[in-house]
This record gives C-alpha cells, structure tokens and sequence, in this order.
C-alpha cells in the first residue's frame, strides 16, 4: 500500500518540476527580450546624433552606438540617468563643470577602492559631443590621432584600434564592440548621411565653428543669458564673464546669434591673415570677435586708444609686432559696437539677412582661415578620396573648411565615397 501511495507521488513531483522550469525559462525569456528591447529603444533615440557626430567629427556611427549602449548599459547605469554620462567619461584636470562620484577602478595606496570623479553633462546629447572632442583632443592624438586614418567603415579597425590605444581596460572589449555592432546591425548607420536619417535638427543644434582663432566659442539662441550658455556648455559663469568683454550681467537676455567665448581670446590672429582692411560699420570691437582676438590687444597692436574706432578701409594689424603708425580714425561719429540679432533659422547666424554688422565665418576647429578670393582655374587643387578620408579630415589637411568644399564640389550631404575627385582649393 505504501508503495503504491510512493508511486503515485511521482507524476505530481514530475507536474510540478515541469511548470518550475516553464516559469523560469519565461523569466529569462522575458529578460532577454527585455533587455534587447532597451537596446532597440536606445539605438533609435541616439542614431540620429551618433550620425551628426560622425559627419562632423568622423567617427563611426556604430563604433559610439556600440559604444554607447556598453558604458551605458543602454541608458540604464547610474552614471548615465545621474550624471548624462553615456561614455564613463572622468572629470580629469581640466574638467570645470559639475562631477558625479563614483565607485569604479580607482584605488589607494593600501589598495582600498575609492570613489571616481565623473563628469555630469546638461544631457546626453552634450555627451555624445564630448566623447567626440575626447577622441579628437589634439593634446591625445598620440593615443587616438591614428583612428582617424582608419577607413570610417571598417568598424572592426576601429574597434581594434580603441583597444589598442588603451580606451578600455577589459581584454574583450574589442570583440565586445564588434558583436554589439553586429548584433543590432549598426553597421548600417555608416553608410547613412544626415538626410538618410532625418537628422537635420540634430545638426543644427551642433555648433558648427567650435572654435575661432582655436578658441572655443558658443552662439546665443533666442531668450538665452550668458547663465544659460554657462550651463550648456559646462563652463562657469564667472569664466563667461571675464572672457567676454561685453557681457558683464551674466542674467541679461543676449541677441540671437551673438557670439560668447568659452576660452579666454588670443592676443595674435592665428590664422593666414595678417592684416584686416576695415569694412562699412565694422567696429574694433566687431573685427576682435570676428578674429577671437582680446579687444584691448588688438587696440595695442595697432596703437589705438581704447574706445576709438579705425576708419573704414583702414588696414589693422592682426599678429605680430605693433605697427610703426597708428590707423586713421573714423570721423562718422559713435558706432554701434555691439553684435546685432541674427536671422537664425537653421541654427547658425544668416550672413544674408541684412542685419548684421559684421561678417560671421564658419569654420572648423583650429582652421586657419583662407583668403577671400577666387582661385584661378590653373590654380585649382584636387583630391581622390581614398580609404579613411573624411570632409573634416580633408579640410584640415588643405586649410579649407566642409562648408568650402561642399560648395565647391556641390554635395547635399557630408557622405564622400572612395575613388571621388574632390575640389579642395
């Protein structure tokens, strides 16, 4: 009798196993697709700035989404819902903006683990420009500069090469890059180009002069004080005022467009310019933001008393030694010495508009400028694109800017293809 009781207690042993492992196989089930889920989610929010970042600062759209969703765990680290921080990004010395702290891989002396300083971003966006500047950081092209040589479509190079350079300390991190960017085929966000995407307003949104005369600068948008732009551009507030000769109420309302330095200004004109023939309402004031040259240098080096304006067509010394006579002054009485409101549709200021008054050149970072003129046809340079090469990269290398060479080769986009003939002067 017992062991018939023995018996029948197998099929309800056997019932109750079979429904324990159903459950936990739909547990697992439903984590897997819910982590693939916050991954998808993650890839659609951030492709469209992954790709503007590409276009601009060249690198991989898939390398920074692959990037990104592994230092981020998709958006879902601490680090990255506190601090905006997508890329563990550490404050280091220069950083100024706000620090989140962090356990992570710092140690004492004893060997005891202690809290990492970590940059916090305005959002994510702000971080995914960051990641690009510490890739391009001129003072690292030791580490990364070679990365930028690298065909921008061969993710698994790209991949490598992080690992090489020192990025990441894990021993897999390469081949984890590789298999993310496979997983989720974000291969394909390399071939994609900003109207691919849809990506416009991204774009506009990027500064696309992130510096003048090397020195970094930011532009006004409707309603934004010196404060606000402080606090996008992870400066501080008393850094904006003792850059900018003009701003001196860190609350009022700038004009749109208005040009606000994040670094303190040159005392020489970096650029081939060396001298600047002064045009119709033009100010000194005007001609030091245009160059990014500190306002009472500028005065020095041309021996001009401060407050006094040069007449228009008079030639003012931009680099080098003070000149031997001071320019002629302007006889048309006070001028308007601040910048003008710009029409800014579409996120830059409009040279065209009418109101301005001075000319606003864009630029890419720590290009010099190049004249003005025609190039004769004789004159005219040439380049075939070749693997790795970016319009960033080509403007760099001719002294030219994207927006130069996109108009002279008549490109909607910032997509070039190996083998294209390219006009570059």
């Amino acid at each position: 009798m017992e062991e018939l009781q023995h018996k029948r207690k197998k099929p309800q042993e056997f019932m109750w196993k079979r429904i324990f492992f159903m459950i936990l196989s739909c547990l697992i089930c439903w984590q897997i697709f819910g982590q693939r889920s916050d991954r998808l989610e993650y890839i659609d929010k951030y492709k469209k700035i992954a790709i503007a970042e590409m276009e601009r600062a060249g690198v991989p759209a898939s390398i920074k989404l692959a990037q990104g969703l592994l230092e981020s765990n998709a958006g879902q680290s601490t680090l990255a819902k506190r601090a905006n921080n997508h890329f563990g990004m550490k404050c280091g010395s220069a950083w100024k903006g706000k620090t989140y702290a962090k356990e992570d891989d710092d140690y004492d002396e004893n060997g005891k683990l202690l809290k990492s300083c970590f940059r916090v971003y305005k959002n994510a966006k702000a971080s995914y420009i960051a990641h690009s500047e510490f890739l391009r950081d001129p003072n690292k092209n030791y580490r990364y500069g070679f990365l930028f040589r690298i065909n921008p479509r061969d993710y698994k190079a790209w991949a490598k090469g992080l690992k090489k350079a020192g990025y990441a300390t894990s021993p897999t991190y390469a081949q984890n890059l590789i298999n993310t960017i496979e997983t989720y085929e974000l291969f394909q966000y390399d071939r994609m180009s900003s109207v691919d995407a849809d990506v416009g307003e991204v774009i506009a949104d990027i500064p696309t002069v992130p510096a003048i005369n090397g020195v970094k600068v930011a532009f006004a948008n409707t309603g934004e004080s010196a404060a606000d732009i402080a606090l996008r551009s992870n400066v501080s507030i008393s850094r904006i005022l003792r850059y900018n000769e003009r701003i001196n109420d860190a609350s009022k309302e700038l004009k749109r467009g208005e040009r606000v330095f994040l670094q303190k200004k040159r005392s020489n004109y970096r650029g081939k310019k060396k001298y600047h023939y002064v045009k119709t309402k033009e100010t000194m004031f005007s001609i030091a933001q245009k160059y990014g040259l500190q306002l009472s240098k500028l005065y020095r080096k041309n021996k001009l008393a401060e407050g006094s304006q040069p007449a228009v067509g008079e030639k003012l010394k931009l680099r080098g030694w003070k000149v031997k006579t001071a320019p002629r002054l302007s006889t048309a009485g006070p001028i308007e010495t601040e910048e003008t409101e710009f029409d800014w549709e579409d996120g830059r200021p409009d040279n065209n508009s009418g109101n301005s008054d001075f000319e606003i050149e864009f630029e890419d970072p720590v290009v010099p400028d190049v004249e003005d003129t025609e190039t004769p046809p004789g004159d005219r340079v040439y380049h075939t694109v070749a693997a790795g090469d970016t319009l960033f990269g080509l403007s760099r290398k001719y002294g030219t800017s994207v927006e130069n060479i996109k108009k002279m080769n008549a490109l909607g986009g910032n997509v070039i293809s190996i083998g294209q003939k390219l006009r570059v002067q």
